[in-house]
């Protein structure tokens, strides 16, 4: 099998479909487990799978594997073995929940190498989304390689063709390197690789997204073929937008920030249609550019919009090797800022300072009321930095694969704003729990989202058992006890996990979180815990370990 520094050509258009596989017989719960006899076993062990095109080839189930499978390196950083598979997974520990009928689709870099270069950050690899689809207790798998074109460029080629998040084209002469300049500024050269995340439209539509605007691709989420591109039909312009939009069945927002004139434009698209309409526009307080928005809240009547101290910088943009800050530049002197906008009338209710900040991600946002139910102040909650930017060079991918037991994840908190509606100019950043509850870990969140910009009390999120190098629990928070459930695997990395409530709940955490674990034998399985209790309910187990991945989002079987 291929190393991590190569991509086999036989495998990049594979789809492998295991169709003689069915689900196996159960142990009690008790023992938490699904054991395959010896002979089913060695029926595994021994099963040929067709490849679904040209030339037909076949490949023995257990060699589709990671590189350092069963030797202690986690498939985490590595790439994805091959474009593309399929199948139901019957290596099945515990119970799936019957209720639990849908798909989670999880997006992600997946591809962090092209022939024998190797990139250098986890944000600059080629889109990998993935799919469980669970369905009366059992579940099938599958996941392809997004095709967008800055993808089918650097295989065609074999060399990185586009702008990534820290690669650039490596130019052939200089006046090759003043054109690719020139294609910079028209977004020409911008990359499309959707690489973050995947929505489900109010009408159904499925979209995976990045920072920049034409990095919005449609997909099927049966097949998870590349439909095409997700064009906007309005005349809106810019380059890049927030790669999380705040998306429900009725509402999509979406901010675009303005590095000509420092701001954000907030904009709203109705379902079923691909126009964003301008609600209004926030002028940045600070400069000399517009800080970096990856994601914001929303309550019930306003968007909240942040303006971080770490800002989009044009000069570190144009260099071919990245800074320790990529795109961005740390100006503390330039303050930091949260401004709230109405959503009916686009005016800015409130425009406050706040201590320093450095968010990827916002959790959720609500409106708290006073006895006689007016609005006086917004809370607005993130996984928030301590305001260190050191965060964005620790993913660099040497990094994640070097770690030899330092602690060296630098710490993040629950970091709750209180916005007042008053006029006062100031406002309030503190941890809205000990940061020691979770590990000095937090990012990759989500909540059930019928509380999404209401008054909620739980959050799931990726804490920290250190030492480490990354994110390597799941925990769930509990804001009103502010406590803290951690599930730890010893060894294995999660990604996010994503919460699912129970058709016809009534608690808030009744439901399930679903994750995605590669674990130190270079495996990997999919998991499932009780959002109540945070105990483990089921794992699957994968064909084999999958890369990291970033976001997801969930399709009701009524919606599928």
């Amino acid at each position: 099998m291929a190393s991590s520094a190569s991509f086999s050509p036989a495998l990049q258009a594979a789809t492998i479909f295991p169709s003689t596989w069915s689900q196996s017989s159960r142990s009690s719960p008790s023992k938490l487990g699904t054991i395959l006899s010896m002979g089913r076993r060695k029926e595994l062990e021994s099963l040929r799978v067709s490849v679904a095109t040209e030339p037909r080839v076949a490949v023995p189930w257990q060699l589709v594997e990671t590189e350092g499978d069963g030797d202690g390196k986690l498939a985490a950083w590595t790439s994805i073995r091959q474009e593309r598979w399929e199948g139901e997974l019957v290596v099945v520990e515990g119970e799936i929940p019957l209720w639990l009928n849908g798909t989670y689709l999880r997006n992600g870099p997946g591809l962090w190498n092209i022939e024998d270069y190797n990139f250098r950050h986890l944000f600059d690899g080629y889109a990998t989304i993935v799919r469980l689809h669970f369905e009366n207790g059992r579940l099938f798998f599958g996941h392809r390689q997004i095709e967008s074109e800055a993808y089918k460029a650097a295989i065609k080629n074999k060399r990185v063709c586009y702008r990534e998040f820290s690669e650039v084209p490596r130019p052939d002469s200089f006046l090759s390197y003043v054109g690719e300049l020139a294609s910079l500024f028209s977004g020409a050269s911008l990359t499309d690789n959707a690489n973050t995340g995947v929505i489900k439209l109010g009408d159904g539509r499925i979209v995976c997204l990045t920072e920049t605007i034409k990095g919005s691709i449609q997909i099927d989420p049966h097949t998870l073929e590349t439909i095409g591109k997700f064009e906007y039909t309005d005349n809106l312009g810019g380059l890049i937008h927030s790669a999380h939009p705040i998306v429900t069945e009725t509402e999509f927002w979406t901010l675009l920030p303005d590095l000509v004139r420092p701001g954000y434009t907030v904009a709203r698209m109705e379902p079923g249609t691909n126009e964003r309409k301008v609600i209004g526009r926030v002028n940045c307080r600070g400069g000399p550019a517009p800080g970096w928005v990856h994601s914001f809240p929303v309550t019930e009547h306003y968007v909240v919009v942040p303006e971080m101290p770490l800002r989009y910088c044009a000069q570190n943009l144009l260099r071919a090797e990245p800074t320790p800050l990529y795109k961005f530049e740390w100006h503390p002197e330039s303050g930091s800022y949260v401004h709230v906008m109405c959503k009916a009338s686009g005016k800015i209710v409130a425009s406050v300072e706040v201590p320093h900040y450095v968010t990827f991600h916002f959790i959720n946002a609500y409106e708290e009321r006073d006895e006689d139910g007016r609005v006086t102040s917004i809370i607005a909650d993130c996984c928030e930095h301590n305001a260190d930017t050191t965060i964005l060079d620790k993913l660099r991918l040497q990094n994640l694969r070097s770690f030899a037991g330092q602690d060296v994840l630098p710490d993040a908190r629950v970091g709750r704003f209180r916005i007042p509606l008053d006029g006062s100019p100031k406002g309030e950043l503190e941890a809205a729990l000990d940061p020691e509850e979770h590990g000095r870990g937090m990012d990759m969140c989500s909540i059930n989202q019928a509380y999404l910009g209401k008054k909620y009390r739980y959050a799931y999120a990726c804490g920290a058992q250190r030492p480490c190098n990354f994110p390597n629990t799941l925990t769930k928070i509990d804001l009103v006890k502010k406590k803290a459930k951690n599930w730890h695997d010893e060894g294995g990395v999660p990604s996010e996990p994503f919460f699912v409530a129970r058709p016809g709940a009534t608690e808030e955490d009744d439901g399930v979180a679903i994750s995605m674990v590669s674990d130190k034998n270079g495996e990997g399985y999919a998991l499932v815990l009780d959002g109540s209790t945070f105990e483990e309910i089921a794992r699957a187990k994968f064909p084999y370990g999958l890369p990291y991945g970033l976001h997801g989002c969930w399709i009701p079987k009524n919606a599928s």
